[in-house]
């Protein structure tokens, strides 16, 4: 067949002793290399992006962490008058419910719309720690494509300037193409990553809300059940 003489042929010449060496494997190493100046500011928002999200999963993660027998035993305690407990419990246990529980407790004798307002209250102060800095992603999604394009067109800038007083060379124009569109694709990456993880994050402290959220009704059901009986 032709064509697979060809592709033998072709083989052949490729290993032979002069023939061209292969092209060189793209290494992130190198891409950090290539990208020129503009890649430390990206370098700076990979980093940034790497610690928060760490960060933050980290501190999301253990404030959704709640023992699945705690509302059962608050139930107990505040059913059978023993008060003192219950507010022993709920300040042993660690996480946004349980501070969000010890709230209601201290606020008991009280109207129960002045209970679930102040539990409203506690629950909306921990929503903003768990969403502390999560700000951070969402602007590192935005920013990081703008360095990349930025380099891109600055590459350009630079790439016409030297046509002009250089004079046209195949060669160096895709070379210098090519080294800018790295920033663009670098700034895409650092992106795309950035709105993934700040998607993320939402979508667990959303567990977490919707925990608080289940605790804080069962609670107020709690309190009114010797009234109903």
């Amino acid at each position: 067949m032709p064509l697979l003489s060809v592709l033998l042929q072709a083989d052949t010449l490729a290993h032979l002793p002069g023939a061209a060496p292969q092209q060189e494997e793209i290494s992130l190493l190198y891409l950090l290399k290539e990208g020129g100046v503009l890649m430390i500011p990206l370098l700076l928002c990979s980093l940034i992006m790497v610690y928060v999200f760490a960060q933050r999963w980290m501190a999301i993660r253990k404030a959704g962490v709640l023992d699945p027998t705690f509302m059962s035993r608050i139930r107990e305690h505040v059913t059978s008058g023993n008060m003192q407990a219950a507010k022993s419990l709920s300040k042993n246990t660690e996480g946004p419910v349980a501070r969000m529980i010890d709230k209601g407790l201290s606020r008991i004798g009280k109207p129960i719309d002045h209970i679930e307002k102040s539990m409203e209250n506690a629950g909306k102060l921990e929503i903003y720690q768990l969403e502390k800095n999560l700000s951070i992603l969402s602007t590192l999604a935005g920013i990081a494509p703008m360095f990349g394009f930025l380099g891109t067109i600055a590459g350009m800038i630079i790439l016409f300037f030297n046509i002009q007083h250089q004079g046209f060379s195949l060669e160096n124009i895709a070379g210098g193409i090519y080294t800018k569109m790295v920033t663009s694709a670098v700034g895409l990456i650092i992106g795309l990553l950035s709105y993934v993880a700040y998607n993320y994050l939402n979508a667990q402290i959303n567990k977490t809300v919707n925990k608080m959220e289940a605790a804080s009704v069962e609670f107020l059901d709690i309190l009114q059940e010797p009234v109903n009986k």
